[in-house]
């Protein structure tokens, strides 16, 4: 068996064209064009590209975009003031701080200072407290493009076994979230879990987010189920590589995405997605 590659650069594609509609049509009917202020702290090269891809998507889309470079070494406080102004910002509707920060400056206060209705990235407290109670109003981008591509794929959910490999804020506890408010039966995996194997292969669908290289193998795969790579691991071939050994896996799974190409580019999609959707709501409460 060699499994259906899922196709995510196209997905995205697709999407962004949606996006680039629906925001000219926002700015026709409305005059407003929907704004997204990306904040970006010191040099990491990883983080440069990500923002530089954001910031190319927004304009491609004919979204208004501001990129803003600060030093490594900005303080707390400046941030956070630099967050408020943004907050209080009418033409910008999304507002998105490049992570990681240097290690002087706490994630969780930098999250917690964005305006619920203008984090779209989908972090803030109040937002993962929607997500847990039935009621999202902005979902994590990663989860929310996977969930996309099982939609596009029509992967019956209700009913399946789905497991998440990876237990954090951005990806597997939302992603576990998404899963179980869909019908399916949820089992989400740590570093502490026993037998990873035997968990995995109970799975119709495998979500798998660890940052951990070639971690899931296809000997631990059920045949013919659909597979999830969030993994972006660069290794010594300067190559990227999955969570997921593709080689293997590709043999037993019915659909698999790939690294690159695969989830990568969706969640980029879906960061155009809630900053359209958030100035649409801001439209309706104004």
């Amino acid at each position: 068996m060699s499994a259906t590659l899922i196709n995510g650069t196209e997905m995205a594609r697709s999407l962004r064209a949606d996006v680039a509609r629906a925001a000219a049509e926002l700015r026709q009917r409305h005059g407003v064009t929907p704004g997204l202020a990306v904040l970006l702290v010191g040099d990491d090269p990883a983080s440069q590209v990500y923002v530089r891809n954001k910031v190319k998507a927004c304009e491609e889309a004919g979204l208004h975009s501001v990129l803003e470079r600060l030093p490594a070494d900005t303080t707390q406080d400046a941030l956070l003031a630099r967050i408020d102004a943004l907050n209080r910002d009418p033409a910008i509707h999304g507002i998105l701080v490049q992570l990681p920060l240097p290690p002087h400056l706490s994630s969780h206060l930098v999250i917690e200072a964005i305006a619920p209705e203008k984090d779209v990235d989908g972090f803030h407290i109040s937002n993962a407290g929607l997500l847990m109670t039935g009621q999202p109003q902005v979902v994590p981008c990663t989860p929310y493009g996977i969930m996309k591509m099982l939609q596009a794929l029509d992967v019956p959910l209700r009913g399946a076994e789905a497991v998440v490999v990876g237990a954090s804020n951005i990806v597997g506890k939302p992603m576990a979230m998404l899963l179980l408010q869909a019908g399916a039966t949820v089992t989400l995996c740590n570093s502490k879990t026993r037998d990873l194997g035997a968990q995995c292969r109970r799975a119709d669908v495998l979500v798998v987010a660890t940052g951990k290289p070639g971690l899931v193998r296809g000997d631990m795969i059920k045949p013919g189920a659909v597979v999830i790579d969030v993994g972006i691991n660069r290794g010594a071939d300067g190559k990227l590589h999955g969570d997921v050994d593709f080689a293997s896996a590709v043999e037993v799974a019915g659909a698999i995405t790939p690294v690159p190409g695969g989830v990568g580019p969706m969640t980029i999609a879906m960061l155009l997605v809630n900053t359209l959707e958030a100035a649409q709501r801001g439209l309706a409460r104004a």
